[in-house]
């Protein structure tokens, strides 16, 4: 597996560099078809098709964003052509965990699924439920009654 773990990692920094070049057509290329994303918020989790029309305006402006991994692990399935990995990010706002699913096609490693989380210390996530409790709040609501 040393040689599809050095694909994946390469597949996601590579995917990571074309959003910090705003190159979106590489962008997108390194994902799956079928692929999903889910940002921050906790109204963004997007196919892909939903994912490259909320994201375009950015990437068109000719800033994306720049996540760079600090720190990632690796797994792999049994069949070895299903892996699942974390990562530690460097963002614009700060320290950011990413997290997928990774598919291989033919030779080539694509993300099927991406997940990208901010932290929050613990010592500090009193606070912040406090600040964004007035916006989920109403979002819990709206998904609870369904």
């Amino acid at each position: 597996m040393p040689a599809d773990k050095e694909s994946i990692n390469k597949t996601l920094d590579q995917w990571h560099a074309a959003a910090g070049r705003a190159d979106f057509k590489n962008y997108f290329e390194l994902m799956d078809d079928q692929a999903t994303f889910m940002g921050t918020d906790a109204t963004e989790n997007w196919n892909k098709k939903d994912f490259m029309a909320w994201s375009k305006p950015y990437f068109d402006k000719g800033k994306a964003w720049n996540f760079k991994s600090v720190e990632r692990n690796i797994y792999f399935d049994h069949s070895g052509t299903v892996a699942w990995f974390d990562e530690l990010l460097s963002t614009q706002m700060k320290i950011c965990r990413g997290s997928g699913v990774m598919v291989k096609k033919g030779k080539d490693w694509k993300i099927e699924q991406y997940v990208l989380s901010m932290t929050i210390p613990n010592d500090l996530s009193d606070s912040i439920v406090r600040i964004k409790s007035p916006i989920e709040d109403g979002i819990l609501q709206g998904l609870n009654s369904k």
